[in-house]
């Protein structure tokens, strides 16, 4: 077998950096080379992402984190997912005549988290001051950077619109009134002001600046902008009705970002980290639970056996997530059940040697009619037309749709993060006047009937998609994620029964063709249902696409390197970093020595 790689493996012992963007790849390194840790690193990077990929995320978005820090030698995750506002309620939306929250505009906003959790693990383990985190970022924003052809060609799609009904949006999208050209040089000193304003808040210590900062977010400058804008707006969003926001002042100013323990499940010797259920984290761990009991070594990891038995896999485990996940501080979420031995004993038997094409949810006593609510749902008609999703993955899929970044970071002295970005895409909402950023969509995966885990409430976390990752096995531990929503666990699945079974590398293992499910109900607006479809990239050859197609599986062959976005990095017992990043879409890279 060839050793051909794509991109060649980073190694060193110093640090690595590897993110969806190489300049905020850059970034990162750039901080480890100054003396900053994994930390410090991670919020450079993640603010440059900020500004460098405005259609995946922005500093009005949300983001969950898993770190591991030498010097408290636990695994935390910080979350820093916004709250659904407080007058956010099922009969507000449906008496403006809503079957769904739309995938954009006002009503689709939650409580911004992604620069407070940024701030909150700068101030808890950073060592850096908060202007020399932030000052790449606002360079960046301020001075210019190559425009993405993914972002120009995004602003293209929408110029009009903007210009029509978002026209603070056209202001700083499209300055001279175009949308600008692929790779041209693209500033945006709104938010250069904005970050630059932040970065200098008062306070005698660093922490005491960064708290500063947070409060600047929360009620001060920027708040007032944010309610300044919404206190008359009314915005056309995506169910071509115009709708005004729910959010309030006392909604930003009494949130903060937190941390809490992660959710860890043993397969083949390895502890598997992910977040709570308040985001779709667990999936993983119980498609993990559900394929223990396979002989998956034995399979060709490119080959038909494999690729069916992981879909079938996959199918159950966002089966239950769509019955039972939900944020734990409001509905009992069954995890005990759900990645136990004997549940996933059952679970494994319903795989067979076809592809099922029905919703099967399991059947966990006490919540059988969450179970039922799933199946209803599944089949039921919205009535909002011919939409297309509003949550964007790949380059295969409309640009009109917002996504998601990621970025994996270890130190020398063995400090990691891994995180997952996303929301206050460019597309999501109109940009707030002076600040240079819009607010989020991510209220988007609320129901709006009463009594699920995930019906829309106040102050209640949306059940995100977002979900980075950290394996652990005998003094090796790994971080890996990608952006991609209801994608995201599939691939990392894919990528880590490759690594754990067939013992690739790990720019060899990102390589490899991916494969995902679209069977189960989305989590973004229209909450399409597919039911047996999937998508495969075509390097799998064309006798894996019949089989699997003979088997009943509907599907969707790809562009070529055209599916999945991810990243890795990982610390040896020995203190060796290794490192690498997808070559897909041509922007991920992975930096280190």
């Amino acid at each position: 077998m060839s050793n051909f790689t794509t991109r060649p493996e980073i190694r060193g012992t110093f640090g690595v950096v590897t993110s969806t963007h190489w300049i905020a790849s850059a970034v990162g390194m750039s901080i480890l080379e100054k003396g900053g840790n994994a930390f410090d690193a991670a919020v450079a990077t993640a603010l440059t992402l900020q500004v460098v990929e405005p259609h995946l995320n922005g500093p009005a978005g949300d983001m969950p984190a898993i770190l591991y820090s030498v010097d408290t030698g636990r695994v935390d995750v910080l979350c820093a997912q916004g709250v659904a506002p407080a007058a956010a309620t099922v009969e507000h939306y449906r008496a403006q005549g809503l079957t769904l929250i739309p995938g954009s505009g006002l009503l689709s906003t939650v409580v911004p988290g992604a620069f407070d959790g940024w701030m909150l693990m700068l101030r808890d383990h950073g060592t850096m001051t908060l202007p020399e985190v932030m000052q790449p970022a606002i360079d960046y924003a301020r001075d210019g950077h190559p425009v993405l052809p993914r972002v120009a060609h995004t602003i293209s799609g929408l110029a009009e619109f903007f210009k029509k009904e978002w026209p603070s949006s056209a202001a700083v999208w499209m300055p001279d009134g175009v949308a600008p050209r692929s790779h041209a040089l693209f500033m945006n000193p709104d938010l250069a002001a904005t970050y630059d304003r932040l970065a200098n808040s008062s306070g005698t210590t660093r922490e005491e600046q960064i708290d500063a900062a947070r409060r600047e977010w929360r009620e001060g400058f920027v708040a007032q902008a944010i309610f300044a804008y919404l206190a008359d707006a009314k915005v056309l969003d995506v169910s071509n009705a115009k709708h005004s926001a729910v959010l309030a002042p006392s909604d930003m100013a009494n949130w903060r970002a937190s941390y809490e323990s992660s959710l860890t499940y043993d397969y083949h010797g390895w502890t598997v980290h992910k977040t709570q259920a308040w985001s779709q984290g667990p999936v993983l761990l119980q498609a993990l639970a559900i394929l223990k009991g396979v002989d998956i070594g034995s399979m060709d990891p490119n080959g038909a056996d494999f690729a069916h038995t992981v879909i079938e896999a996959i199918k159950l485990a966002y089966a239950d997530r769509e019955a039972y996940y939900g944020d734990p501080d409001f509905s009992e979420v069954p995890l005990d059940v759900l990645l136990s031995d004997e549940y996933n004993a059952e679970r494994r038997k319903l795989i067979g040697d076809s592809a099922s094409l029905d919703q099967r949810p399991g059947r966990v006593p006490g919540f059988e009619h969450l179970a039922d609510a799933y199946v209803a749902r599944a089949h039921r008609n919205f009535n909002v037309g011919p939409v297309a999703p509003q949550e964007p993955t790949m380059s295969h899929l409309t640009e009109k749709r917002g996504d998601t970044v990621h970025l994996d970071i270890i130190d020398r002295w063995g400090n990691m993060v891994s995180a997952t970005p996303s929301g206050g895409w460019l597309q999501s909402n109109p940009v707030i006047p002076g600040l240079g950023f819009p607010l989020n969509s991510r209220a988007q995966m609320f129901w709006l009937e009463d009594g699920l885990p995930t019906s829309l409430a106040p102050m209640r976390r949306p059940r995100t998609t977002l979900t980075p990752s950290l394996a652990e096995k005998g003094g090796c531990q790994i971080v890996f994620g990608t952006p991609g929503g209801d994608q995201q666990d599939q691939w990392q699945l894919i990528w880590f029964l490759r690594l754990v079974h067939f013992g690739m590398g790990l720019q060899a293992s990102l390589d490899q063709p991916l494969f995902h499910s679209m069977h189960f109900q989305g989590s973004f607006f229209p909450r399409e249902v597919r039911s047996g479809e999937m998508m495969i990239e075509p390097n799998v050859g064309e006798d894996v696409i019949a089989d699997l197609r003979k088997r009943g599986h509907v599907v969707t062959v790809a562009e070529p390197w055209t599916v999945g976005r991810l990243t890795a990095a990982l610390r040896e017992p020995n203190g060796m970093l290794r490192a690498a990043a997808t070559p897909r879409l041509m922007q991920a890279y992975a930096i280190g020595r």
